[in-house]
């Protein structure tokens, strides 16, 4: 998801692919716990059970983000630094790698709407000009999603360069 890739202000979607340990389960944390941006540099997390701070303190820790979390006992706050260059760098290749693995599940979709329509095909269910047509639909869709994803990444590529 483009929207937990950070771009050097504060975003309450930065965390949504971490998780905490709640009680034994894995659990995201914006379901444990309310996350509000205070400032443009800053998010502020409470939890709903003050107990499960320093577990969201360490997955926060451990997520791979690069923020240390400033633990009063009460709410975490994060300050967000400016991206470094090369952090611009990691987080632009962080984006294309989302925007292939998107474009990867829209070709698995076409290829499996094809293989029904020539299935269809096969057991006498469609004529060969409405199997044409149906792959022809099935093409100008992916075509049409994969732009989607293409404008989308690049969209969020610009957002990280900005400074």
């Amino acid at each position: 998801n483009l929207l937990t890739i950070r771009t050097g202000r504060a975003n309450a979607n930065m965390l949504d692919r971490v998780e905490a340990d709640y009680y034994g389960a894995m659990t995201p944390i914006n379901q444990m716990a309310t996350i509000s941006v205070p400032s443009s540099q800053q998010l502020q997390i409470s939890p709903f059970d003050k107990s499960s701070l320093v577990d969201i303190e360490k997955a926060i820790i451990y997520s791979g983000l690069g923020f240390t979390p400033n633990n009063d006992g009460n709410v975490l706050r994060i300050n967000i630094p400016q991206l470094t260059e090369d952090r611009r760098k990691e987080l632009l290749k962080q984006c294309k790698s989302i925007g292939e693995e998107a474009k990867v599940a829209i070709r698995n979709i076409r290829r499996d709407g094809v293989d029904s329509i020539k299935k269809m095909e096969k057991a006498g269910d469609l004529g060969e000009d409405q199997a044409l047509d149906g792959i022809d639909e099935i093409q100008k869709a992916t075509d049409k999603h994969v732009k989607q994803v293409d404008e989308s990444v690049s969209k969020k590529e610009k957002e990280v360069t900005t400074l």
